[in-house]
């Protein structure tokens, strides 16, 4: 981890300090509220739910202390990009999207954004930079893709859209601002959906967007109240106390999946494996320029869908579910949710688990899985 990272870490649980007076709460108070007193010209203060809340300040102010940018909440991951789209994209825009990543994005734009008149192309996360950007308005990109963990170089795109007129978009739900800094890159713009690590608990959705141009910020933030896209504000407390250990819970998953890849590479059962920390990996020289951790997201195949699906679910400490990034190690048939990837590929989300004890499970649960 750097001193950046390290200070922002360090700093993340005292940010309220400054405001704190003799017997204030030093937990965010959780504020439930509809309506506010606001007698007289009310300009500066909370009025009305859909406009402002307490608790959503608050949680907006460690999501920017770790962006490094102004940053707006949403409730979910999706409602950040589709805020994205819909604030910034209008009739005759052409909008390029990857063509390996969350497959809830290209569903989006073929399902809302066409009818309205804005187009898009794909494009393989791998090669993302080949063909150029001319004739763009937004650019948008996940890296480490989902579910295959290929990577784009952020920066180059950045500089490559940035002369060819477009806004850059990078979804840094996988990695964290812990993990990778999107906007220190160059990109314009940040989405993510805090449903996944940042929370933790997975019990509750989240997503985010992070600018540091004004006008991009003040564009989204209008569209968030005029369409009423708005977060709860018992959510945004759980997110706000989630994020005060996702630096500890990040390290520990991180560390753990690096040495879970080692071992998963050297085993019978497993073909494709993927992991940006593997020296052998196609992504790992660009992930060691661009990435501050290599995340803890693993991919892999097993020969068959019976033997994945047995796999997942003989695994004691593991649970089978389609999310990723909470403190339990969780796994996915990618394929059943329509990725275009082999029946038996895998993706695994390593949890918060002692290693060593997660590894004897994994790998008793590979062994079961091949008889």
């Amino acid at each position: 981890m750097s001193e950046t990272a390290g200070s922002r870490a360090a700093s993340l649980a005292h940010l309220r300090s400054d405001g704190l007076t003799r017997g204030d709460p030093i937990p965010l108070p959780l504020t439930m509220a509809a309506i506010f007193h606001t007698p007289g010209d009310s300009t500066g203060f909370n009025q009305y739910g859909r406009f402002s809340n307490p608790t959503w300040d608050a949680l907006e102010e460690v999501l920017s202390h770790l962006e490094g940018a102004p940053t707006v909440g949403f409730p979910s991951g999706m409602a950040a990009i589709s805020a994205v789209f819909f604030a910034l994209l209008k009739a005759g825009d052409r909008v390029l999207l990857p063509a390996d990543g969350y497959h809830a994005t290209r569903a989006l734009a073929e399902r809302f954004l066409k009818p309205f008149g804005v187009a898009y192309d794909e494009r393989p996360t791998a090669t993302f930079l080949d063909g150029g950007f001319d004739g763009y308005s937004l650019v948008f990109v996940e890296t480490p893709s989902n579910p295959r963990l290929d990577i784009c170089d952020i920066a180059a795109v950045a500089a490559a859209t940035r002369k060819a007129g477009a806004r850059f978009v990078v979804d840094n739900t996988t990695m964290t601002p812990f993990g990778q800094r999107p906007l220190d890159l160059g990109a314009d713009i940040v989405v993510a959906a805090d449903t996944k690590a940042p929370n933790g608990h997975s019990d509750v959705l989240f997503g985010h967007v992070a600018s540091r141009d004004e006008a991009v910020v003040a564009a989204v933030r209008e569209w968030r109240q005029a369409a009423g896209a708005i977060p709860g504000p018992f959510e945004a407390w759980l997110l706000h106390r989630g994020l005060e250990t996702l630096e500890v819970r990040f390290d520990r998953m991180c560390s753990s999946a690096e040495t879970i890849a080692r071992r998963l590479q050297a085993h019978k059962a497993i073909t494709g494996l993927r992991y940006p920390g593997l020296e052998g990996d196609p992504s790992h020289n660009l992930a060691r320029a661009q990435m501050e951790r290599f995340g803890f997201l693993v991919s892999f195949e097993l020969a068959t869908e019976a033997k994945a699906e047995a796999f997942i679910d003989g695994c004691a400490l593991m649970h089978s579910t389609t999310s990723f990034g909470g403190v339990h190690t969780s796994a996915e048939r990618r394929s059943k949710r329509g990725d275009a990837v082999p029946p038996g590929f895998v993706r695994l989300s390593v949890g918060c688990e002692p290693v060593e004890e997660l590894w004897k499970a994994i790998e008793t649960s590979l062994e079961a899985a091949e008889r």
